[in-house]
């Protein structure tokens, strides 16, 4: 999938949305949205990080946000280790400004845990960004959340 899309990035399109799920002909899979427009010529460079363990997945944005990625959509799918990967796409421009980003990943089974976490990374000026259910091949269901701030 990274390498579709990125030809589609390369060709000018840019991301819209991500689905992991069961297709109507394709059974489980993730399904990407892409579209471009006549007057934008920006090209985009995309990497998908997908992990069942969201310590890696938080690494993983990092070192993507260090390289002048941001995050632009959240999805979990079936992986064929048992479990459900978390997943996140993230895009750069061509034409992307110096803002850089910081990250941050709640993931918890338990909503008041999430509730306190979030409430932590607001005050630090974080704002999340989606969330989705992921279920691991190890730690069971998990609510993933990814939150993110101008990097200081």
């Amino acid at each position: 999938m990274q390498k579709e899309m990125q030809a589609a990035g390369d060709a000018g399109f840019h991301f819209v949305a991500v689905m992991g799920g069961e297709t109507a002909m394709g059974g489980n899979e993730t399904v990407v949205l892409m579209e471009k427009t006549s007057e934008d010529t920006t090209k985009y460079s995309y990497r998908l990080l997908a992990t069942t363990k969201t310590s890696t997945l938080q690494k993983e944005l990092g070192e993507a946000a260090d390289a002048g990625f941001n995050m632009v959509g959240q999805t979990v799918f079936e992986s064929l280790m048992g479990g459900k990967e978390s997943a996140a796409i993230v895009e750069k421009r061509s034409t992307d400004a110096a803002t850089r980003y910081e990250y941050k990943l709640v993931a918890t089974s338990k909503t008041s845990t999430l509730q306190k976490e979030m409430q932590e990374l607001a005050d630090q000026g974080f704002r999340a960004l989606g969330m989705t259910v992921g279920k691991t091949a190890v730690g069971g269901s998990e609510l993933v959340v990814i939150a993110r701030r101008v990097a200081k």
